[in-house]
C-alpha cells in the first residue's frame, strides 16, 4: 500500500516503531475493543485480526460483554470467525492491543486481562484516554481509531484487501457520521478514497448501517417520540426521551437496535444538546448524548463517570429517569 504522506502527529514514530516491534515478536497478538462495540470499535479490531492473520500471526479477539454477541447491525463485517468469547481469552496475554477503548473499564469483563498483560497497546482516537497501556497510540484529532488502525497495518507492512477495507471504512463512516460530522478532515476523506480504491462496496455497507431495521424498532421509536422532552432553558435547549427494557420486550427488540434513536431525536432545532436514556437488559440506564457544539458533553458525562467526544458522549446512570436526567440537567 502507498504510504499516507503525513506527519506522525501526536503519535511519535518511536512509538510506532516500538509496536511494529512488540507485535511483529509475538508468537500471538491478543486484541479487543470496547463493550458493547460499535462500528470503528468493532471495525478496526477485525481489520488489524485480518491483516495479522493473514501474515500468518496467531491472534484472538473478543470484547467484554457478559452477554458476549455481535451487535445486528454489525453482523455483516468479515472477519467475525476470529471472534472468541471473552471466557477463552488469553488470561495473561503476551502482547494485547485495544482499539476505542479510553479506560480500562470500558473493557468490561477483559479489564483484567488488560492489566495483566506483559505489553499493553492501546489505539484510540478518545480526548478522555486515560493512557493505561504499556505503549499508547492515541491521536485525538483522528476521525476514528480505523484511522490508527489503518496505519498499524500500514507500518507492519502488510496488505489491504477489500474484507480489510470493509472493516477499517465501516470505523471511518460510522464515527464520522457518514462524512456529516465536524470530524470529517481531508485526511479522512483520503483515507475513505485509499479503502473504496482496494474493491469495498460502499453501497452495501450504507445500506447494511443505515437502510435496514426490524419492524419492532418503528414502534419502539414512535414509543419514545411519544414521550420526548424539549427544555429550551437548560444548555441551549436540551432535548431527550427514553426507552425502557419494556418497550423493547414487547416487539422483541434487543438493546443495541435502539442505537439510532438518537439521530432522530437530535435533529430538533430548538436544542443544542440531545440525549436519550436506554435501559439495557440489566436494568441500569445508558445515557447516549449529542451536541451541536454549544456544550461540551464529554465534560458533562465525565462528571457522571462517562466520557466521550466533544460532541458524542456517554455515561451509566443506576438512577431512576427522573433522577438521572437531573443530575444531566443539573450540569448544563
Amino acid at each position: 500500500m502507498t504510504p499516507d504522506p503525513r506527519d506522525d502527529g501526536p503519535v511519535s514514530g518511536q512509538d510506532w516503531d516500538r509496536a511494529v516491534e512488540l507485535i511483529s515478536a509475538a508468537d500471538e497478538v491478543a486484541l479487543a475493543c470496547h463493550v458493547s462495540p460499535d462500528g470503528d470499535a468493532l471495525g478496526s479490531t477485525l481489520a488489524v485480526g485480518l491483516a495479522l492473520r493473514a501474515a500468518g500471526k496467531r491472534v484472538t479477539a473478543s470484547f467484554g460483554d457478559r452477554s458476549f454477541h455481535v451487535p445486528r447491525l454489525l453482523r455483516f463485517l468479515p472477519g467475525q470467525d476470529l471472534l472468541t468469547d471473552p471466557a477463552h481469552y488469553p488470561a495473561v496475554p503476551e502482547v494485547m492491543v485495544t482499539f476505542d477503548v479510553p479506560t480500562v473499564e470500558r473493557l468490561g469483563t477483559l479489564a483484567g486481562n488488560a492489566v495483566r498483560a506483559r505489553e499493553l497497546i492501546v489505539l484510540d482516537h478518545h480526548p478522555s484516554n486515560t493512557g493505561f497501556g504499556t505503549l499508547n497510540l492515541i491521536d485525538p484529532a483522528a476521525a476514528a481509531t480505523a484511522v490508527l488502525a489503518e496505519e498499524l497495518i500500514r507500518r507492519l507492512d502488510l496488505p489491504i484487501d477489500g474484507a480489510i477495507a470493509t472493516c477499517l471504512y465501516v470505523g471511518l463512516v460510522t464515527d464520522t457520521g457518514s462524512f456529516r460530522h465536524s470530524s470529517t478532515t481531508p485526511r479522512a476523506h483520503a483515507m475513505a478514497a485509499r479503502l473504496v480504491a482496494c474493491g469495498l462496496d460502499p453501497e452495501q455497507i450504507a445500506r447494511e448501517l443505515w437502510d435496514r431495521s426490524p419492524f419492532g424498532y418503528l414502534k419502539v421509536l414512535g414509543a419514545a417520540l411519544e414521550r420526548v422532552r424539549l427544555e429550551p432553558e437548560v444548555g441551549g435547549g436540551l432535548v431527550w426521551t427514553f426507552v425502557t427494557r419494556a418497550d423493547r420486550a414487547a416487539h422483541g427488540l434487543p438493546y443495541d437496535e435502539v442505537e439510532g434513536i438518537i439521530d432522530v431525536v437530535r435533529r430538533t432545532d430548538e436544542a443544542d444538546v440531545a440525549a436519550i436514556l436506554k435501559e439495557d437488559d440489566e436494568g441500569a440506564w445508558q445515557v447516549s448524548t449529542r451536541s451541536k457544539g454549544g456544550v461540551d458533553v464529554s465534560r458533562v458525562c465525565a462528571e457522571l463517570g462517562g466520557g466521550g467526544h466533544a460532541k458524542a458522549a456517554g455515561f451509566t446512570s443506576h438512577l431512576p429517569v427522573e433522577e438521572t436526567i437531573a443530575s444531566l440537567r443539573a450540569l448544563l
